[in-house]
């Protein structure tokens, strides 16, 4: 019997898709150069009860699985292997509990992150990470890669709000991790080594996310722009030293901005190469005062465009714009992303070395960037069936990803190693601490079943 029979005597037909052309869709994430292959079965569990069965059956035979959430990954940490089972949450999509009091949410890891601020706004709450991808990612997938986004230059990223969760573990085993209280230190953080483990340790069914109160939705908005990468760099690091958190710091460069207004003809316009959006969400006359320190900081580092936003439309297209980024790109061909992160100082450094790797290799490298942060992501952009500069792409991923390192930085603020990192985070960590990655992988996973061969292969 195959494992795809097993699995519909074990859960049902209507659980289990075999269908080639439908699982398909379900083979890979976001990143369109990581390799992936054909699953034996695609899983759509109803409950926790579920899961626990797939993952029973899976590690008895030894045939290896991967969660999903909406598949928005940048990695390929979601990519299936011939052979291997899918495991899609999209039904496990509920916001099962509220409490504005203890300020937190209960949720399945299928609800959408967009769906569940809207939620807990009904409750005088709100939610932080923001990744690009909210309107479409989900808590799960967020919680899997210790997703970011916008705001965490100020609010912090997923890891900040994930207070315990319960999983499927091990051969099967149900587990609650963490606490739903305020405070809580018993034991070693498990619910905080499943944030960020990418599907690798097991499979996560609910999670109890800490919220904040709801904000005032008053922000001030910041727009300057800038003749070079390296002049906004300046001023990001400015605005860090000005002591000023702002509530974003976003870059956005001229050929994404274009490629946005091209797709969305949203009638954007460049004063410069790039550009730079911030905002202070601190209410009155504080937030004034806060948005005038890091106008002054755009000033003093060159800008030639600079200014306070009074208009909120113009504000919040722009910001737009900065989500949409990604997938305009996308259309233009096959599209490489980084996601390094430095520190914040560094910033500038770090992108004159991107801009120096561009010429010397001759790949086209446009910028996004939660800059705030020192979150970069440049992204390759390589015209279809260009084998040529698709090679130098990838040398100059390598090489961006060994600069960061040698500014003290990391290979992946938010998106994950998956499979397209595992070298760089072989680099990172090292020996000793890659062993130790594997003793945990090992306790928690004894068959081997859970996502093999990503982050640390």
């Amino acid at each position: 019997m195959s494992i795809a029979e097993r699995l519909v005597a074990a859960i049902g037909a209507d659980q289990v898709v075999t269908d080639p052309e439908i699982m398909e869709g379900y083979a890979h994430d976001e990143a369109e150069w990581a390799p992936h292959g054909r699953p034996e079965a695609v899983v759509r569990p109803r409950d926790t009860a579920d899961v626990a069965a797939v993952v029973s059956l899976c590690a008895e035979h030894g045939v290896p699985l991967v969660g999903r959430g909406a598949g928005t990954g940048l990695s390929g940490a979601a990519n299936a292997v011939d052979g291997w089972v899918v495991v899609s949450f999209e039904r496990m999509d509920r916001v099962l509990r509220v409490d504005p009091v203890q300020q937190s949410a209960v949720v399945q890891p299928g609800v959408v992150n967009e769906d569940l601020r809207r939620r807990v706004a009904e409750d005088g709450l709100w939610y932080p990470p923001d990744p690009a991808s909210a309107s479409w990612s989900t808590i799960g997938g967020n919680v899997a890669t210790n997703a970011g986004g916008l705001c965490c230059v100020k609010y912090g990223v997923t890891r900040d709000y994930v207070l315990g969760m319960e999983a499927v573990v091990g051969r099967g085993r149900v587990v609650r991790l963490g606490r739903s209280t305020a405070k809580g230190v018993t034991g070693y953080d498990l619910a905080g080594l499943m944030v960020g483990s990418e599907g690798t340790l097991g499979l996560i069914t609910e999670v109890t996310l800490r919220m904040r109160p709801l904000r005032s939705g008053v922000e001030h908005t910041v727009i300057g722009y800038f003749d070079s990468l390296t002049d906004a760099g300046r001023a990001v690091a400015a605005v860090a030293a000005s002591g000023v958190i702002p509530s974003a710091l976003e870059l956005i460069d001229r050929f994404c901005l274009q490629a946005v207004d091209e797709w969305k003809n949203m009638g954007l316009s460049a004063e410069g190469e790039v550009l730079l959006l911030a905002r202070s969400d601190q209410p009155g006359a504080v937030g004034e005062q806060e948005a005038d320190a890091i106008l002054a900081c755009f000033e003093a580092e060159g800008a030639g465009y600079a200014v306070r936003s009074t208009d909120a439309e113009e504000a919040e297209a722009l910001f737009a714009a900065r989500r949409l980024a990604y997938p305009a790109l996308e259309r233009l061909g096959p599209l490489l992303t980084e996601d390094v992160c430095v520190p914040k100082a560094l910033v500038p450094r770090m992108l004159e070395r991107i801009e120096e790797t561009g010429r010397r290799l001759r790949v086209h490298i446009a910028n996004i960037a939660h800059a705030g942060d020192g979150n970069l992501h440049p992204l390759f952009v390589v015209p279809a069936g260009d084998e040529g500069a698709k090679k130098r792409a990838k040398e100059a991923f390598e090489v961006i990803v060994d600069e960061a390192l040698a500014l003290g930085g990391t290979v992946t603020g938010e998106h994950g190693v998956g499979l397209l990192k595992r070298g760089g985070a072989a680099r990172e960590l090292g020996p000793d601490v890659l062993d130790m990655h594997r003793a945990v992988k090992n306790a928690l996973d004894p068959a081997g079943v859970f996502n093999p061969g990503k982050v640390f292969g």
